[in-house]
């Protein structure tokens, strides 16, 4: 069953570079899936040729993606600015892992974890080989930490499971409390966290009512004893999208990536969409 009655676009940042072309392509894909509108966006300072570029990417995205309603827009300004303004109305923003400016030897390009680390909608950073941007894996990983950080992330990666006709593997690491019964401060992010509830009904309590949503979803629990990044990064290799958890910034606007998804942002073999907490 796709998703039809929603008119919001899915928003996919475009600067030329063939990283932002992987985007274009995983994009058009996506919205095709979901049946959504494909909004492709250049911003620029100045903004000459800007429309041939948005042209060349449209072209790109008709080719994958023939029924997809395709636009495009050129913002003059701050790219990241730029993008985060057209994320308080989108479905999501999709952005290479590297842009035209950014040095190569870097990870993860400079606007890409700026929208990551600031949007109010998912942020898709398409990353990995073809070979996990094809859906030839067959399966979606979301990680699942101890309290009520990964609602919205669970509900997004049921949600993509189901209409990729794939399975979910939901994966929860955690670590014996530090002194045996004592229990440090939880860390910052969403990773391995000190035992409070069983394992496994941590997964079972977040999966609870959004898999009651989609019962037809075929869901693997996977509970892991260990470091949260070590443990999402072995899932994801053989996934074609990886979904994580923010929480929003106590007190601040944006979100608190935490050390553990700038790990993953920086070196997911996959696809990583970075889901805001409601």
């Amino acid at each position: 069953m796709k998703v039809t009655s929603v008119a919001i676009p899915l928003v996919v940042g475009v600067d030329g570079s063939e990283s932002s072309l992987e985007a274009v392509d995983w994009a058009a894909d996506e919205a095709e899936r979901h049946d959504l509108p494909l909004l492709l966006v250049h911003a620029v300072t100045p903004d000459r040729g800007a429309a041939d570029l948005i042209g060349v990417a449209t072209e790109r995205a008709r080719r994958n993606a023939p029924s997809a309603r395709l636009s495009g827009e050129v913002l003059r300004g701050d790219p990241a600015t730029a993008l985060l303004g057209k994320g308080r109305n989108a479905f999501a923003l999709v952005l290479g892992c590297r842009g035209r400016g950014d040095l190569a030897g870097l990870l993860l390009g400079s606007v890409s974890l700026a929208v990551a680390a600031r949007a109010d909608c998912p942020v898709v950073v398409v990353r990995g080989r073809p070979a996990h941007r094809d859906l030839r894996f067959r399966s979606v990983v979301v990680g699942v930490e101890d309290g009520e950080g990964s609602g919205t992330a669970v509900e997004f990666a049921l949600r993509e499971a189901h209409v990729r006709r794939c399975r979910l593997i939901a994966v929860h690491a955690w670590t014996v409390p530090f002194g045996g019964l004592s229990e440090p401060p939880p860390p910052a992010g969403y990773g391995a966290q000190p035992l409070r509830r069983p394992p496994a009904q941590v997964l079972d309590d977040a999966l609870r009512g959004s898999a009651e949503r989609y019962v037809n979803a075929s869901v693997s629990r996977h509970v892991v004893e260990g470091p949260a990044r070590q443990a999402l990064l072995e899932a994801a290799s053989d996934a074609d999208l990886l979904v994580v958890g923010a929480r929003r910034r106590r007190g601040h606007l944006g979100l608190q990536l935490g050390l553990i998804n700038h790990a993953l942002l920086h070196h997911a073999p996959c696809p990583i969409a970075v889901v805001p907490q409601m």
